[in-house]
């Protein structure tokens, strides 16, 4: 899971996929700049890192403005006059004459994302499961809910908190969080399957207050509980022992390498690697492209399938209207990739997606159909639905075909070669 970026901003002129409007190569959508009076079109952005816009609920909200899609330059241009001058907090971006939000990238500089795509599965309908920024998509991730409970240790007290969950440390207010409800760890524990949640040591992309103006870095490694690592807070990891399998992400290149990957794993960047804004581009598709190399070089790799997907939209413009499902999402459209040796080839997903499929299709592979279900998980929590049997969301399992050969590794250049043309 990578960071903050739109579908329309990293593959909004891939072929094929439902990218940017355009007429004869020109865009035909556009978002105002108040600070202007213009109304910006996507434009290339040839900038390895880059601004980014504010992407909690609200900036989401304004975003998609009632389906117009048209907020992105205003809510930047909105941060920019704010007191804010950190854009590692989800609310803000820095000052700055171009609105970046409305830039695109293509093949020039996302080359391996793009023999990806072209190898294996683009998804150009996936949605984030909830519209706001990374520690509730965090949790959705692991767990299918973003939630505060009262009291804290009671499942059945929790309610919805799409844009201010249970308060990590470092808050200001002493506490350390407690996630009661149930998480999908609870259910691979108890039927045996074997998971990982591997980390990258350094520093946390995002401010861990969302309402802040402004922080500083917010250290991370496998030991230390946070937005883009909050397992361990959950009752269920800490009861069932499984606090062990929170780990570093050298563990995850090891295991390969022997072919003793868990069944399940999770992996999550620090903030250089991230590609969260003003993270280098480059970087993050080095780091992501290491991973897949160690894991299509491993002897576990006829039986794997990853998901590559960013956690939000970051505040980059994107076209689509989200779907609704429920009070907390969809959250706004990001890249999604499926690389598998039984991956269709060159295949674009055009079902209507969220990172509950994931949970789907863990739960469908490993577990025989088992969901985050209350009424039927063996510990009930207050959870408003049951998202992975939500009936619009669609099947990742038809992104392969088991009766064909099975694909090789393509083995990509970690530092691969970026235009000429952006020097």
């Amino acid at each position: 899971m990578q960071e903050n970026r739109s579908f329309d901003t990293y593959f909004g002129t891939y072929p094929g996929a439902d990218g940017i409007p355009m007429k004869n190569g020109i865009p035909t959508v556009c978002s105002p700049d108040p600070q202007t009076d213009q109304c910006v079109k996507p434009y290339y952005d040839g900038a390895d890192n880059n601004q980014g816009g504010p992407h909690n609920a609200a900036n989401a909200v304004n975003d998609i403005d009632g389906g117009r899609m048209d907020g992105f330059v205003g809510q930047q241009r909105a941060a920019q006059r704010s007191s804010c001058n950190n854009v590692d907090d989800p609310r803000c971006a820095p000052s700055g004459a171009q609105p970046d939000v409305m830039g695109y990238h293509d093949d020039r500089q996302l080359s391996n994302y793009w023999t990806y795509a072209r190898d294996f599965v683009l998804q150009d309908h996936m949605f984030e499961p909830n519209a706001s920024w990374s520690l509730p998509e965090h949790l959705f991730q692991v767990s299918e809910w973003s939630a505060k409970c009262n009291p804290p240790e009671n499942p059945e007290g929790c309610t919805s908190a799409v844009d201010d969950p249970a308060d990590p440390p470092d808050w200001g207010n002493g506490t350390t969080p407690e996630y009661p409800w149930t998480d999908l760890t609870f259910l691979l524990h108890k039927n045996d399957v074997s998971w990982g949640y591997y980390v990258v040591a350094g520093n946390e992309p995002d401010c861990e207050n969302d309402a802040a103006l402004s922080c500083t870095p917010k250290s991370q490694n496998a030991h230390t509980p946070g937005i883009w690592n909050p397992l361990p807070f959950f009752d269920t990891v800490k009861a069932d022992g499984q606090l062990g399998n929170v780990q570093s992400v050298s563990n995850f290149y090891q295991h390969a390498r022997a072919g003793t990957l868990p069944a399940v794993s999770w992996i999550v960047p620090s903030q250089p690697v991230s590609e969260h804004p003003p993270a280098s581009i480059a970087a993050g598709q080095s780091y992501v492209t290491s991973l897949i190399n160690a894991a299509m070089s491993s002897p576990d790799w006829g039986s794997t399938a990853i998901f590559l997907a960013w956690d939000d939209w970051g505040g980059f413009y994107d076209h689509v209207v989200p779907t609704g499902v429920d009070q907390n999402g969809y959250g706004l459209r990001v890249p999604g990739l499926v690389i598998s040796p039984y991956a269709r080839s060159g295949y674009i997903d055009h079902q209507t997606l969220s990172f509950d499929a994931y949970a789907k299709f863990i739960e469908d592979d490993f577990l025989g159909g088992q969901r985050l279900d209350p009424g039927t998980d063996g510990r009930p929590d207050s959870r408003p639905d049951v998202r992975e049997n939500a009936p619009l969301l669609g099947d990742l399992a038809s992104d392969f075909d088991f009766n064909r050969a099975p694909a090789g590794p393509v083995v990509l250049p970690v530092h691969p070669a970026i235009s000429p043309s952006l020097g």
